[in-house]
């Protein structure tokens, strides 16, 4: 049975390559979403957010000089609906490397979040 996996990343950043490159080196077929080029639509942010148990601000990268350009610290976006809408409007806002492997959703940030639930998917 192959193993697949989804990476939702930005190849130009190296924590995004090295959680690939990790990924690839366990044997896993997997499935490279740019997210920058493809954003993912609100709904596919609402159920990975859902699957990470997280609040879309926690996905959301609030040191980009383009949160500060748009005043999302002084204007946030009314509800997480919203919330979504606006990230995949911008997804430079987007947190990354976002993983999923089946059912389980991860940000790999560092990379030993990705090591750590590896080791534990192939625990007996």
């Amino acid at each position: 049975m192959t193993k697949q996996a989804t990476i939702y990343h930005n190849p130009r950043c190296s924590k995004s390559r090295s959680c690939f490159e990790l990924l690839m080196a366990h044997g896993y077929e997997v499935m490279e979403v740019r997210y920058l080029d493809n954003p993912p639509s609100p709904q596919t942010l609402g159920q990975l957010i859902h699957a990470m148990q997280k609040s879309p601000l926690e996905i959301t990268r609030t040191q980009e000089d383009l949160f500060k350009a748009l005043k999302l610290d002084q204007n946030p976006p009314k509800n997480d609906q919203a919330w979504l809408e606006m990230l995949s409007q911008n997804p430079k806002l987007i947190e990354r490397p976002i993983i999923q492997i089946g059912e389980k959703v991860i940000i790999g940030r560092p990379p030993e979040v990705l090591l750590s639930l590896l080791q534990s998917l192939q625990a007996p």
